[in-house]
């Protein structure tokens, strides 16, 4: 488990106020794939946020990409984003 990454997550993610935030890692499931040869983990982000209120999903993945890029495509090579906005 990359527990230092995640918590680099969720530090990052915490900028968007979140209601919810969970921080799945994935990486086990993508063994063998090109970036998790290199040590590089994949995880899955769900967040709820009142920043996502009328935004189109795609703006609302675009906040979270803004947030990690330099992460990415090292040490994170991929991330799954479910993004909702707070009700």
């Amino acid at each position: 488990m990359n527990t230092e990454r995640m918590e680099l997550l969720r530090e990052r993610l915490s900028a968007l106020d979140p209601l919810e935030l969970e921080v799945i890692d994935e990486s086990h499931m993508h063994v063998g794939h090109a970036g998790s040869r290199d040590g590089a983990s994949h995880f899955r982000v769900r967040i709820v946020s009142p920043r996502f209120q009328g935004l189109r999903t795609v703006a609302s993945h675009r906040l979270v990409y803004d947030l990690v890029r330099d992460l990415m495509p090292y040490p994170i090579h991929a991330l799954a984003i479910e993004a909702k906005a707070a009700t």
